[in-house]
């Protein structure tokens, strides 16, 4: 898995590639059974949110004075690779995205916002 973020962090390979190689690393994981698991997963991939549909991307956005600075979108896989990867993003922040993914939301999961600026993760 971190092979796969380094390739994305390098421009080997764009975020829609990676997602789909990243889903079929955390199934191999998730299916070798409890305590063999590589890498960091979310424990079992994402459920089907209120309208019976799966969230399929996490889209972070950042805003600095007012003004937007990062709006990323990218594939659910990379995301919940990436996770712990991000700098700032608290540990209880990290835990409250893992576990909106495995219970299926959708939305809004972290909403900050301080002085015209701040950061949203979204559930797409």
């Amino acid at each position: 898995m971190d092979r796969v973020l380094e390739l994305v962090a390098q421009g080997g390979l764009t975020a829609a590639e990676a997602g789909p190689i990243l889903d079929a690393l955390a199934r191999r994981d998730r299916d070798a059974g409890p305590g063999t698991s590589r890498g960091s997963s979310s424990g079992g991939g994402s459920k089907a949110s209120s309208d019976g549909s799966p969230a399929r991307a996490i889209r972070i956005e950042v805003r600095e004075s007012g003004r937007q600075v990062v709006n990323l979108r990218v594939p659910l896989a990379l995301g919940r690779g990436a996770l712990d990867r991000i700098p700032g993003l608290s540990e209880s922040l990290t835990d409250r995205v893992r576990e909106a993914i495995a219970s299926g939301i959708k939305g809004s999961i972290v909403d900050v916002d301080e002085d015209g600026g701040g950061v949203r993760i979204i559930l797409e």
